[in-house]
C-alpha cells in the first residue's frame, strides 16, 4: 500500500474517532452546562421565595395548618412551577437537593429539573419544590449535538481531502524522482541528472544522493563497457595473425594428413573464437548505443531478404514456411540490427525444427500494439529454460552448434528498439512473438 494511501486511511480514522467521541460526549457537556446554570437559577428563586414567606398568601396558607393543603403557583406556559406543602415526617437538618422528574400539571405531562428543599418555618417543618421544565432544553441539546456532529462532520471530510491533496502534493516530487529516474532508465547512458524540483529538503536530498549513486554507476558501466570493447579488439589482432600463420602452414607439402587435420581444427576454432568476440562487440555498441535508429521498416521485405538468406538451410530440413505478413506496419529503427534479431529467432527455429517441419511467420495486432511471431514444430522448450534463454552463452541443447549468443544478441536489439520478446512453448514447439510499441 503507498504511502499517501496509509496516511489518508490514518486520517480517516482518527477524524471518525474524533466524532465518535464527540458524539458521546457532548450531551453530557451540554447537560452539565445547561443543568448548572438551571440549579443556579433555582437556587437564586429558592432565596427569594424564602425571603417572601410573610406575604399574606403564604401567611394565610400557613395559618389555615391544613396538612393535605398545598400553596402552588405555575406559569401560564407551564415552564416554571412552585409547591410548598407541610412535610409529614420532621427532620432535623436542612437538606436542597436537585433531580429530575416528569410531572403533569393540568392534564399536561413535562419533564422537570426540581429543587428539594426541606426547611423548618416556626415550628412546623415544610418541603418546597421548585421546577424548571427541560423537555425543550432536551430537544434543544439533541439538536445542538446534532448540529455540531454535523458541523464536525463536514469539516472532517473537507480536512480529509485538503489532506489528501496536500499530501498528493507534497509527494509529487517522489514518484517523479521514481519514474523519471528509476522505472523507466533502461541504461545508465539514459538517466536524466536534471533536479527534480521539491519543496521538501528529505525529497531534494533523495534526488542528489540517486544522481552521485548513477554517476557511480554510469561510470563503472561505461568502464566494463569498455573494457569488453578493449579486450575484444585486442584479441582480435592475434586471432588473425594465428590464422594467417595456420593458412600458410596448412600449404607446406611437407605436413601428413594427421598434421593437417589438426591444423584444419586450430582454424575452426579460431574462426569461432573470431565470431564469439564479433558477438560480443556487437552486444557492446548496441549497449553503447551505437547505432541510428531512423530508417523505416518494412518487415514483409525483410523476412523476403532474410528467407532468401536461409534457404539452404531450409531445404535441407525440407521445412515447410508459411510467411503471413499482412500489415503495413512502418517502424522507424535499425534495419541491420532488426534483419540480425529475426535471423537469429528464426535460425533457431529451423535448428530445432525436425525434418519435414513447420514454419510460420506471422503478424497482427494484440491489446492495440503490432506484433511478429515465430513459431516452429520442434519439441519445444522447458519452463526452466525459457526464463534462461536468452542469457549470454546459454545453450539449449548442448549438442547443437552455436556459442549462445544468437538470443542475447536479439534481446539486446530488442531493448535497444524498446520491442518486447514473449516466449510461448509446449511439446508442439515454440513461438516467439515480438510486440512493438505504439507509435
Amino acid at each position: 500500500m503507498k504511502i499517501k494511501h496509509q496516511l489518508a486511511i490514518f486520517n480517516a480514522i482518527t477524524r471518525l474517532v474524533i466524532v465518535v467521541v464527540l458524539w458521546f460526549s457532548l450531551p453530557i457537556l451540554i447537560e452539565n452546562v445547561v443543568y448548572n446554570h438551571i440549579n443556579d437559577s433555582l437556587l437564586e428563586k429558592k432565596q427569594k421565595f424564602i425571603s417572601k414567606l410573610n406575604n399574606e398568601e403564604i401567611k394565610d396558607f400557613r395559618n389555615r395548618n391544613d396538612p393535605t393543603e398545598t400553596f402552588a403557583s405555575f406559569s401560564t406556559m407551564h415552564n416554571e412551577f412552585l409547591q410548598l406543602y407541610r412535610a409529614k415526617s420532621t427532620f432535623s437538618n436542612f437538606k436542597t437537593f436537585f433531580t429530575n422528574e416528569s410531572r403533569t400539571i393540568e392534564n399536561e405531562e413535562n419533564k422537570y429539573r426540581i429543587l428539594y428543599y426541606n426547611f423548618k418555618y416556626g415550628k412546623t417543618n415544610y418541603i418546597l419544590e421548585i421546577g424548571n421544565n427541560i423537555s425543550e432544553i432536551e430537544d434543544l441539546t439533541f439538536s445542538i449535538r446534532l448540529f455540531i456532529v454535523v458541523l464536525i462532520g463536514l469539516t472532517v471530510f473537507f480536512t480529509f481531502l485538503l489532506d489528501t491533496f496536500f499530501v498528493e502534493y507534497l509527494l509529487k516530487p517522489f514518484y517523479q524522482i521514481i519514474n523519471k529516474k528509476i522505472k523507466f532508465v533502461n541504461t545508465p547512458e539514459s538517466f536524466d541528472f536534471t533536479p527534480i524540483a521539491s519543496h521538501s529538503k528529505d525529497f531534494q536530498e533523495l534526488d542528489e544522493v540517486i544522481n552521485e549513486m548513477m554517476l557511480r554507476v554510469q561510470e563503472h558501466f561505461k568502464n566494463e563497457k569498455q573494457f569488453i570493447a578493449n579486450v575484444s579488439h585486442e584479441l582480435l589482432t592475434p586471432i588473425a595473425v594465428l590464422k594467417n600463420r595456420f593458412e600458410n602452414l596448412i600449404q607446406n607439402d611437407s605436413l601428413n594428413e594427421i598434421a593437417i587435420d589438426k591444423i584444419s581444427s586450430s582454424l575452426k576454432t579460431l574462426d569461432l573464437l573470431k565470431k564469439i568476440i564479433n558477438n560480443l562487440l556487437l552486444i557492446s555498441k548496441i549497449e553503447k548505443n551505437q547505432y541510428d535508429a531512423n530508417e523505416s521498416i518494412n518487415f514483409s521485405n525483410l523476412f523476403n531478404i532474410l528467407l532468401g538468406e536461409l534457404e539452404d538451410r531450409i531445404d535441407e530440413k525440407n521445412i515447410n514456411v508459411e510467411k503471413n505478413i499482412i500489415h503495413n506496419y512502418y517502424f522507424k529503427g535499425n534495419s541491420t540490427l532488426l534483419h540480425i534479431l529475426f535471423f537469429n529467432i528464426v535460425v533457431n527455429a529451423i535448428k530445432f525444427n525436425p525434418i519435414n517441419g513447420k514454419l510460420i511467420i506471422k503478424d497482427g495486432y494484440s491489446n492495440q500494439n503490432y506484433f511478429i511471431s515465430i513459431s516452429d514444430s520442434g519439441p519445444g522448450i522447458s519452463t526452466a529454460q525459457v526464463s534462461e534463454i536468452f542469457n549470454r552463452f546459454t545453450k539449449i541443447n548442448i549438442s547443437n552448434e552455436g556459442q549462445g549468443l544468437g538470443l542475447a544478441i536479439a534481446k539486446t536489439i530488442a531493448k535497444f528498439h524498446q520491442l518486447k520478446i514473449d516466449v510461448s512453448s509446449s511439446k508442439r514447439g515454440s513461438i516467439f512473438k515480438i510486440e512493438f510499441p505504439l507509435s
